[in-house]
C-alpha cells in the first residue's frame, strides 16, 4: 500500500510570479512582472561580504542574529521612528521578510482562528495563514485607490479573529498608510486580544515626501504586533533573502521557539557585511527619491502607450489600467501582452482569492533606465497597432 499524501495546501500551485517569468525567458520578453533590480547592487557593501568571508565569519552566529547587526537595527529603528527595541530579546535576523511573516503566522494561528487579509494581497499570506489551520477573511481594498474601508473591517471582526495583517507600502498597489488609517486601526484592535502583523519590507521604498508610518510609531500597536522587514528590497540585493522581525519580547520569545527549529540561524557573512553597513544611513535615506526617479521615468515613457497609470506611493510597483487596449481578463491579457508586445507584467487579479477584474497590470520600475526605455518603446508600439 502507498502512502497518501493528504496536501495542506490543496488549491495552491506554481506562483504566477513563476509563470510570468518562464514565460518571459520562452518569448525574450523584458521582464517588468517580478520584483527585482537589474541594476547593481552597492560595491562598497559587496567588498564587505568578501572582506568578512576572508576574515574567517564563515561559521555560525546566533540562533537570533549577529548581535553587531541586531544592535545596529536597534539603533537605525530609534532614529527613524523615535522608537526604543531591545536587541537581544525585541529583533531576530530572519532569511527573508516572507519567511518572518510566515514565522509570525506559525507562532499565533491554531485551527479556526481567523485573520484579516487586504486584497490585492502578497501571494504567500493566505497561504500561510491555511498551513497553521486558519481562516483567511479577505477585504478587499478600495479601487481605484486601494484604500481600506475601515467600517467593512469592523463588520469582519469576530470572536475567532487573531490577527490583522497589513502592509504597508502596499505591494502590489503602492498605496500607503495615512494617520486616519492607524488611528482606524487602534480603534479597532483596542481592548481586544487581537494581534497585528505587520510587512513593512517597502519601508524606505516610499515617494511623494510621504512618511512611513511604522507600527513601530505606536507603542499601544507595537505591543500586540509582529513588524517584518527585508534587507533585499533596501539594499537591491533580493537574492540574498535577509531579513528580520521587530516584536515585544513576550512575542518574541514565542516567534524564536518556532525559529530555531526551522532555520536556526541564517547567512553570516552577509550579517557581518551589513552591520558595517548600516553605520552609512545615507543608503536608505535616500532610497525613496532614488526610486521615485524610476518611478516617474517610466511614468513620462509610459505616457506615449495606452496604458493609464494608477498612483503610486511606494514600492517597486506601479500599476497601469489598460482598459483602453482590450476588454480580455488580466491573466489573459498578461500572457497576451508577453507574447506579443514582448513585456512582461503581472496580473493584479493573482494577488484576490476570488475572480477579480479591474483591466489592471503590476509593473516594476526597478530596473536600469534602459530596460524601462526598451519595454516601453515595445508597449507604445503595441499600443498603436491595438
Amino acid at each position: 500500500m502507498k502512502p497518501n499524501l493528504n496536501s495542506k495546501l490543496r488549491n495552491v500551485g506554481v506562483t504566477i510570479f513563476t509563470k510570468m517569468s518562464a514565460l518571459a525567458a520562452e518569448h525574450n520578453a523584458i521582464n517588468l512582472g517580478q520584483g527585482f533590480p537589474d541594476y547593481p547592487m552597492d560595491k562598497s557593501l559587496i567588498d564587505l561580504v568578501s572582506h568578512a568571508m576572508a576574515s574567517g565569519h564563515n561559521q555560525y552566529v546566533h540562533m537570533c542574529g549577529l548581535p553587531l547587526l541586531r544592535e545596529r537595527i536597534s539603533e537605525k529603528v530609534n532614529k527613524a521612528y523615535l522608537s526604543t527595541v531591545h536587541p537581544d530579546a525585541e529583533i531576530t535576523i530572519t532569511p527573508g521578510g516572507t519567511y518572518a511573516i510566515y514565522t509570525a503566522l506559525t507562532t499565533i494561528i491554531g485551527p479556526g482562528d481567523e485573520v484579516i487579509v487586504f486584497e490585492p494581497a502578497y501571494d504567500s499570506y493566505i497561504p500561510n495563514i491555511e498551513i497553521n489551520g486558519g481562516i483567511s477573511v479577505c477585504i478587499p481594498l478600495q479601487f481605484p485607490d486601494y484604500k481600506i474601508d475601515w467600517n467593512l473591517v469592523r463588520e469582519k471582526i469576530s470572536k475567532r479573529t487573531k490577527a490583522i495583517l497589513i502592509n504597508s507600502p502596499h505591494n502590489p498597489s503602492g498605496s500607503v498608510l495615512e494617520s486616519e488609517d492607524i488611528e482606524q486601526l487602534k480603534s479597532i484592535v483596542a481592548d481586544t486580544g487581537i494581534f497585528i502583523i505587520s510587512d513593512e519590507v517597502y519601508e524606505h521604498l516610499i515617494f511623494e515626501q510621504k512618511e512611513h508610518l511604522s507600527i513601530l510609531r505606536y507603542p499601544e500597536l507595537f505591543e500586540r504586533s509582529f513588524v517584518c522587514f527585508s534587507f533585499g528590497k533596501v539594499y537591491h540585493c533580493t537574492g540574498w533573502k535577509l531579513g528580520y522581525c521587530i516584536a515585544p519580547a513576550v512575542l518574541m520569545s514565542e516567534f524564536r521557539k518556532v525559529h530555531q527549529f526551522n532555520c536556526f540561524t541564517c547567512n553570516s557573512p552577509t550579517q557581518h557585511a551589513l552591520a558595517d553597513f548600516l553605520k552609512n544611513e545615507s543608503h536608505y535615506l535616500n532610497l525613496g527619491s532614488f526610486l521615485q526617479k524610476k518611478r516617474d521615468y517610466f511614468m513620462s515613457l509610459m505616457k506615449e502607450t495606452k496604458f493609464e497609470a494608477l498612483p503610486s506611493f511606494g514600492s517597486y510597483f506601479q500599476l497601469y489600467r489598460y482598459n483602453n487596449i482590450s476588454n480580455e481578463n488580466e491573466n489573459d491579457f498578461s500572457i497576451w501582452l508577453t507574447q506579443e508586445a514582448g513585456v512582461a507584467t503581472i496580473p493584479v487579479s493573482a494577488f484576490y482569492s476570488k475572480p477579480s477584474d479591474n483591466k489592471v497590470l503590476r509593473f516594476c520600475f526597478a530596473k536600469k533606465e534602459q530596460t524601462l526605455e526598451y519595454a516601453a518603446n515595445r508597449l507604445m508600439k503595441f499600443s498603436q497597432n491595438n
